[in-house]
């Protein structure tokens, strides 16, 4: 085996986990479920049977990947965040043919207890503060915080907020292009 489970850790037949993912504690991995290379799946996570997580992801305690949800590469998913993929739940009735998907950029950084909804898009190297509501898409390299999220920054790809220069301590230096931010 490439990849390290904890005994108490269920991965069904079927799922797939790339070479070096470490799967601790409590974890279930759905059938179907796909899994990068150089992961990590905190204590009590969960991935349903469509849920897809990049490389050298890392999923901390406690985080459910529903299905629609897609983690790019280098994704950080802080403690007890929470994903859905039903606008509109009920007990009552089955929703399950309206699912809508959830897309995380390569290199986002989601924030502990931060809630994502569903039909949104969090572009590369998105930055959402703990606590935060998203109920919209997240443009790259933006900082959103607060309950509805909004937008109060920019963040540089090495995780630092970005001054009014746009010029990280770590030297990269970004522009806007209209109301997106690219690295120069």
């Amino acid at each position: 085996m490439a990849w390290f489970k904890h005994d108490s850790a269920v991965v069904d037949d079927g799922a797939v986990i790339g070479e070096g993912t470490k799967i601790w504690h409590f974890c279930h991995v759905c059938t179907g479920a796909r899994i990068g290379a150089g992961c990590a799946l905190g204590q009590n996570v969960f991935v349903a049977p469509t849920g897809v997580v990049g490389d050298r992801v890392r999923i901390q305690n406690n985080v459910s990947i529903y299905d629609g949800v897609v983690l790019e590469d280098d994704v950080f998913v802080g403690p007890s965040a929470v994903f859905t993929n039903v606008i509109n739940p009920r007990s009552e009735v089955s929703r399950k043919h309206e699912y809508m998907p959830t897309r995380v950029g390569a290199g986002a950084t989601i924030g502990a207890n931060a809630t994502i909804v569903c039909g949104s898009t969090l572009g590369r190297y998105a930055f959402v503060g703990a606590g935060a509501v998203v109920t919209h898409d997240v443009k790259a390299y933006a900082l959103v915080v607060g309950v509805p999220a909004r937008q109060i920054g920019w963040m540089c790809r090495c995780g630092e907020r970005l001054p009014a220069d746009l010029t990280c301590t770590c030297g990269r230096t970004y522009r806007l292009t209209g109301d997106e931010l690219v690295e120069a």
